[in-house]
């Protein structure tokens, strides 16, 4: 298949394996890609607009028939805006299946020549949330896997700028293991 240009939307707060998985797999099936950042002024994001660019641009870089946007509003408006043909959206547990079904269908009653075609990710990813990232890294627990090294690297800048400090050699900060080990003794 190589059919036109298809859409997919989310907040990608930060992207994961699976939204790279799925970003690589659609950018096989559809002539283009437009992989499209809902800019939403409700939400408290971790990552700005800018910074979720910034690392899906790198991420993307080797995938040429993969364009990176932003949007607001009404996501039937912006892919009319672009002249895209279909929506990819991922699949991971009956749950997605019931939201993205119903979001599918108002979709369709909006725009009725717009598409959705869904995607399940790679049984390792199907687990994998931004929202459950974002919470076990803020725990402190360890993300590696469930994202790519530029976004991992960028979870510890943002959630403990002392292990950047530390990684550069300019300061020596104990890791947190070690602080509870010392409590234990």
């Amino acid at each position: 298949m190589n059919k036109g240009t298809a859409i997919y939307p989310g907040s990608f707060d930060p992207p994961t394996n699976g939204h790279l998985d799925l970003i690589e797999r659609g950018s096989k099936i559809f002539e283009e890609l437009v992989v499209a950042i809902l800019r939403n002024s409700e939400k408290s994001p971790m990552f700005s607009v800018a910074e979720r660019l910034e690392m899906l641009k790198e991420l993307t870089a080797p995938l040429k028939n993969v364009r990176l946007d932003t949007f607001d509003g009404l996501m039937v408006e912006y892919a009319k805006s672009i002249d895209a043909m279909c929506v990819l959206r991922g699949i991971r547990a009956i749950s997605d299946y019931e939201y993205e079904l119903q979001m599918a269908l108002m979709n369709r009653k909006l725009e009725p020549t717009l598409e959705t075609v869904f995607m399940m990710p790679a049984d390792k990813y199907s687990y994998v949330s931004s929202r459950l990232v974002r919470e076990v890294a803020q725990a402190g627990g360890p993300v590696r896997g469930l994202v790519p090294d530029v976004v991992e690297q960028k979870l510890r800048e943002k959630l403990d700028p002392a292990y950047k400090l530390r990684d550069t050699n300019l300061i020596e900060v104990p890791r947190k293991t070690e602080k509870r080990r010392k409590k234990k003794a």
